[in-house]
């Protein structure tokens, strides 16, 4: 099958090798890059105590960057949304790593259950409200750091009709629902694909769904864990 990718350019090719390993064929269109702070994740860390919060690998980048600054942090237990993440937070040298198996607010519900009083959300923008909504509807205080800024890319039209023309496309990845947003906020993206028509829309999440237009609604599927491996079960 013919897959399009839209995720970030770093992300984009670890998943476009997932891809041909399955014997499919991935083409990418990243529509976000992403413009890291790690200034401020550092002064963060050094300005707290305690429990640590991701909701997004980007996070993760981020502390990579810190480098020897890192290490007096890795002790602090930190919770992430996703294996994915949690994983690459094990890589970094974190002792304590719990992953929820859901969204944003299934995240906050673990460090209730937990009895976190303070936690520090190392957090990205634009980014739901699910995960701080909960926290305080739980009554756990929390900081927010935000270290990292996911910035628009629009693609020329070049770079549409060469994923559009020739062979049918099958299927579109969408990993967030913002970068989902910004796929159908572009004519020429709308365009090209009610032009095919039938192609599958493969969200990761149900607020990644929320994103897709109602008329093509009947062509969406939803991961049934917000992870990639089970996004591309769907293929």
């Amino acid at each position: 099958m013919r897959v399009l990718v839209t995720r970030p350019a770093h992300s984009a090719e670890k998943t476009a090798q997932r891809l041909r390993d399955m014997g499919h064929e991935p083409l990418l269109l990243p529509l976000r890059r992403p413009q890291h702070d790690s200034s401020a994740a550092a002064s963060a860390l050094a300005a707290t105590r305690g429990a640590i919060a991701v909701t997004s690998a980007e996070a993760m980048r981020v502390l990579s960057a810190l480098g020897e600054t890192l290490g007096p942090h890795l002790d602090r237990p930190i919770f992430a949304v996703g294996e994915t993440t949690a994983q690459a937070a094990r890589r970094l040298g974190f002792r304590t790593v719990t992953a929820s198996s859901g969204n944003g607010r299934d995240l906050a519900d673990l460090v209730g259950a937990q009895s976190v009083e303070d936690l520090l959300y190392l957090a990205g923008r634009p980014r739901a409200e699910t995960f701080e909504g909960r926290l305080r509807e739980l009554g756990i205080r929390f900081s927010v750091a935000e270290c990292y800024r996911m910035l628009p890319v629009a693609p020329g039209p070049a770079d549409i009709k060469a994923i559009f023309s020739g062979h049918r496309l099958d299927a579109v990845l969408f990993y967030s629902r913002q970068t989902a947003e910004d796929f159908f906020q572009l004519a020429e993206l709308r365009s090209a694909l009610s032009e095919q028509g039938g192609i599958r829309l493969l969200c990761l999440s149900e607020a990644v769904a929320q994103a897709i237009p109602a008329s093509l609604k009947e062509t969406v599927a939803i991961s049934s864990m917000p992870d990639e491996i089970s996004l591309l079960s769907l293929l």
